[in-house]
């Protein structure tokens, strides 16, 4: 059986930094030629970086790809990497359609001949090329565009017909992208009607909770329905509020696993394959809608492979932990910052975003800053000093009493402060302080709301969800306590001194705006909260639904409410991590002024 050694790059590029990207192409091509491989793989559009959105529409953006992958072919040749096939993912334009040119008018106004807006303007298409030779001798487009959660692909792409089958050392390699897999039918089913050895799936997939399982199922499903080898390709890193988690995988024909990829973390997956095609056999009979293209017809000497990579996994709250770091790091450092500033409370919320930015940036980049006013208690205060302590932070205190005096007195002559008025001057004098502090240094500010609280409205505009990331946005608030110890228990393990201090893990919840308060006095306890939340935000039930479930009804009618009416405020919110199915932005696109009530009688 012919023998074919595969790496696959998992890497981190960067959106719009064409340079940046073909160059990072470039160093792994080179570390894919010196362990030997016959064939290397890029992730969807590592070129341009993954998702561009309405980038893709611009004309500049996309001629600007197309000659980047030009260079790129030419330069890995210069490179003396000609000769070894690089499969790379890129944003190009449709060049013919329905069977003909297409005509200019649509590519400028993107609309078809029937004044409809079917296509997008300027044709882009979401492709993989296969570079040789210096040339780019194999092309495929991306068939199924997805239009759910953070997706709207079918909007900015016009998907591919044809199926590119490229014969790589006698083995016959069929392309898709990301997508492709997800849908039943389509390259999957052409892959088996040509007859190809293996399919290779370049992916840009974010990701979510449990998605790595869902993941493996389906390739070992769509490799059996292929009748071939499939090798399942993921980009790593951060873009806006998405990650991606690597979690690259290979299996043969019968589903078996063969290698996986590490999750979170650039490598290049190097893995030996034989492939039971026939050596030297002939061209097969044309396939309707498949392209085929041969780089090489004879088969590589008999070799000794290599061990199959098999990288460790993760838990399930270390591997949440480790995708709100990478998001965190990826959307400080790819957006030009070198440090964060947040405030710290003493609660459990701002020790762990605290937690998080030191494990991404480092201590030394992380500033964070105790605000007391006349409510904050001594424990609280010693608490955010001792979590200070722990990590090394940059660690100040700025008390806001006096400044919250002064607006109080200069108000008096126009309104009357009292009540959720004051509470709120208090957090709003602590959101100045920080992008104070911001302006002049030039820290990013870090919101440390979660997604309980921005569920139901619980954090102040202007206040408390001032930041410009917010690393807890999709965490509920009882996965916060879940990653909290978690990460304490990491640093046991390591014989490190655990960042978060066990009092701000232990004791009730409070934002400390009046005397005494607790969260629970306005919230159901969280841990009932999120159960409607899970359902009512995620789920999409209505409240039949979420009293058919158990949730006590008393609680659903004062939650559905806080929910629905925080619209408004969610828009304003700063970008955070997505680590769920549903998270609030993309995902969840529900209008602000709406008049619809999950009522009792419904």
């Amino acid at each position: 059986m012919p023998q074919l050694r595969l790496a696959l790059a998992q890497v981190d590029p960067t959106v719009g930094d064409l340079p940046g990207n073909a160059r990072l192409v470039r160093e792994r091509t080179a570390e894919a030629a010196r362990a030997g491989a016959h064939l290397v793989a890029f992730p969807e559009m590592v070129l341009t970086g993954y998702p561009v959105e309405d980038l893709a529409l611009r004309a500049s953006f996309v001629q600007a790809s197309r000659a980047a992958l030009r260079q790129l072919a030419a330069d890995l040749h210069a490179d003396g990497h000609g000769d070894l096939p690089v499969v790379v993912g890129h944003l190009d334009r449709a060049e013919d359609l329905r069977g003909g040119q297409v005509d200019l008018d649509l590519v400028e106004t993107g609309r078809d001949e029937h004044g409809g807006s079917a296509l997008p303007k300027g044709l882009p298409q979401n492709c993989a090329a296969v570079l040789h030779g210096g040339r780019v001798v194999a092309r495929y487009a991306k068939h199924h565009l997805p239009t759910y959660g953070v997706f709207d692909e079918f909007r900015v792409f016009v998907p591919g017909r044809d199926l590119a089958v490229v014969r790589v050392a006698g083995v016959d390699v069929a392309l898709a992208i990301c997508e492709d897999l997800w849908q039943d039918g389509g390259p999957v089913a052409m892959t088996r009607a040509a007859g190809a050895d293996l399919l290779l799936v370049v992916n840009g997939s974010p990701y979510e909770r449990d998605k790595d399982d869902t993941r493996l199922e389906l390739v070992r499903r769509r490799a059996v329905e292929a009748g071939c080898t499939l090798a399942y390709l993921n980009a790593v890193g951060g873009q806006d509020d998405l990650v991606f988690d690597g979690d690259s995988l290979v299996v043969d024909a019968a589903g078996h696993l063969l290698a996986r990829g590490p999750q979170f973390a650039e490598a290049l997956l190097v893995v030996d394959l034989d492939l039971p095609s026939e050596p030297g056999r002939a061209a097969p009979e044309p396939v309707p809608g498949v392209v085929r293209v041969v780089v090489g017809n004879e088969p590589v000497a008999p070799y000794e492979p290599l061990p199959p990579p098999q990288a460790p996994r993760l838990d399930e709250v270390g591997e949440v932990w480790t995708a709100l770091v990478t998001g965190l790091r990826a959307y400080v450092r790819k957006n030009g910052f070198e440090r964060v500033a947040l405030g710290l409370s003493g609660g459990i919320d701002s020790a762990v975003v605290a937690a998080l930015g030191v494990d991404a940036l480092g201590a030394g980049c992380v500033t964070g800053v105790s605000m007391p006013s006349v409510h904050s208690s001594e424990h609280s205060k010693d608490d955010a000093a001792d979590l200070a302590r722990r990590t090394g932070l940059d660690y100040r205190v700025v008390p806001i009493a006096p400044v919250v005096d002064a607006f109080t007195a200069d108000l008096a002559a126009v309104v009357r402060l009292g009540g959720f008025a004051e509470e709120n001057l208090q957090a709003r004098v602590r959101g100045t302080t920080l992008m104070a502090l911001s302006n002049s240094e030039g820290h990013l500010v870090v919101a440390t709301s979660n997604k309980s609280e921005l569920a139901v409205g619980y954090s102040t505009l202007y206040g408390d969800s001032v930041g410009g990331f917010a690393p807890l946005k999709d965490v509920p608030k009882t996965l916060v306590w879940e990653l909290a110890r978690w990460r304490n228990a990491h640093a046991q393990r390591r014989g490190e001194t655990p960042p978060i201090p066990e009092r701000s893990i232990t004791k009730p919840p409070s934002a400390e705006l009046r005397p005494g308060q607790t969260d629970q006095d306005s919230l159901p306890p969280y841990e009932v909260l999120d159960a409607v939340l899970e359902r009512y935000v995620v789920g999409a039930q209505g409240r039949s639904e979420l009293l058919a479930a158990g949730l006590d009804p008393e609680v659903v009618d004062a939650v559905v409410p806080l929910v629905d009416r925080a619209e408004w405020k969610r828009r304003q919110f700063a970008p955070g991590t997505k680590i769920s199915a549903v998270a609030f932005g993309r995902d969840r696109r529900l209008p602000i002024t709406t008049r619809w009530r999950e009522e009792r009688s419904r």
